[in-house]
């Protein structure tokens, strides 16, 4: 089996390739195809990469190369981890949209706009690529703004699923508080991509008795820590919002927070510049415990659950996705893109059934969803009325002058990478 990841060169990739090597027996990796324009980064991850196969015991060849047809030329699945932009372009998204009052983020707000703008038309043309050299490779997403992402790649016919760690950290970490193994827990998951909520907690599978109300009454503090949202919130709700609703849900306070410290940007950028000092050491064969502080836990268990699911016959058969909407969600249309529980193979993923939602998350899922329509319609046409409209849009934006003002800065802190402006 040949997997291809695109974006190769991120420091991410040690957890993934340390994936790789733990979960041999769930997917049989037997090449490995790192593709980067970076051939300084490749040479130090692909380094690396070799060394934590070779420290496991595991057969897998590792290669290099800045040529993408080459790199996924036969590859069964192509995974995309790209920025484009880099850490440059992050500092701004984190920045810019705090001097109009409103939070600075990567994948949520103007900076998400931002960064879908940038990164549609790559991807799109990535997937192109992939389709004429090799039209039976799956396309395995972890891209952000996941959702529009996911979108853009399945409006234009891909074959492609997409994936975000949210749902297995928190996974992970309600089984740990609740003392069982995290196999033994199933997330009843819905929402969008970066805008979901847990309503249930389940033991055992989709059918299995709900440990919701147990956890938040045993750990509700500990639960409410983690999301930096008051214990009072999950109480009133009953449910376990993801972290990014604290973007919604307390935007002033994340905002004055935001104004008064350094740019989450500025911190990975020099924990990369940490790591790849570290991983362009000859003894290192694992990989840092530096990369748990770099974000994208359990990215690599993730991944070759999704890989194993849709290539063969391993993989957990019930995952967290995001796909197409197809009626999942009734109150939105069939081509948005969801991120909910559902049964792969093959054939791709195919959503649970969920419970009608309550008008107090549907609201925000459908507000949502019709901005990322907007954002990705903005990405493949360009045009400064569609990124205004966007904006407006957008539930943390909203207002006319505000829209105005930043799509302005958008617009101006976004000139070489976006052909039209």
């Amino acid at each position: 089996m040949k997997l291809a990841v695109v974006g190769g060169g991120s420091t991410y990739t040690p957890e993934l390739i340390d994936g790789f090597a733990r979960l041999r027996d769930t997917l049989p990796v037997g090449e490995l195809v790192l593709v980067d324009p970076d051939a300084g980064r490749l040479e130090l991850v692909g380094g690396l990469a070799r060394r934590i196969l070779a420290r496991q015991g595991h057969p897998a060849t590792v290669t290099t190369t800045s040529d993408l047809d080459a790199g996924v030329a036969d590859a069964d699945a192509v995974l995309l981890q790209l920025r484009v932009g880099g850490q440059a372009a992050r500092q701004q998204d984190e920045t810019w949209p705090l001097e109009c009052g409103c939070v600075g983020q990567e994948t949520t707000g103007a900076g998400g706009l931002a960064k879908a703008l940038r990164t549609v038309p790559v991807v799109l043309d990535i997937a192109e690529r992939v389709r004429r050299t090799n039209p039976g490779a799956w396309i395995i997403d972890f891209t952000n703004p996941v959702g529009i992402v996911t979108r853009a790649l399945l409006k234009a016919g891909h074959k492609a699923v997409g994936l975000c760690n949210v749902a297995i950290g928190l996974q992970r970490k309600f089984a740990a508080l609740l003392g069982l193994p995290p196999g033994r827990i199933h997330l009843d998951h819905v929402g969008l991509n970066h805008l979901t909520w847990e309503f249930g907690v389940r033991e055992g599978g989709p059918d299995g008795p709900d440990l919701l109300p147990d956890l938040l009454g045993r750990h509700g503090d500990a639960v409410a820590a983690d999301l930096r949202l008051p214990r009072a919130v999950l109480d009133r709700l009953g449910v376990v919002p993801s972290y990014y609703l604290r973007y919604f849900y307390a935007h002033d306070e994340v905002v004055r927070e935001l104004g008064a410290k350094p740019s989450r940007a500025a911190e990975v950028a020099a924990m990369e510049r940490e790591l790849l000092g570290m991983y362009g050491d000859p003894a290192l064969d694992r990989k840092p415990e530096l990369l748990a502080r770099r974000g994208g836990a359990f990215y690599s268990e993730a991944a070759v659950d999704l890989a194993a699911a849709l290539l063969g016959d391993g993989g957990s058969p019930v995952q967290v996705v995001n796909t197409l909407n197809n009626g999942t969600l009734p109150f939105l249309p069939d081509d948005a893109v969801v991120e909910v529980q559902a049964r792969v193979g093959r054939s791709g993923p195919v959503p649970l059934p969920v419970p009608r939602l309550d008008p107090l998350y549907a609201g925000l899922v459908a507000g949502v969803s019709a901005y990322e329509d907007l954002a990705l319609d903005a990405a493949l046409r360009g045009g400064r009325e569609r990124v205004f409209r966007a904006l407006l849009a957008h539930p943390l934006v909203g207002q006319f002058d505000l829209a105005e003002q930043l799509t302005d800065r958008l617009l101006a802190h976004n000139k070489e990478h976006l052909a039209w402006a």
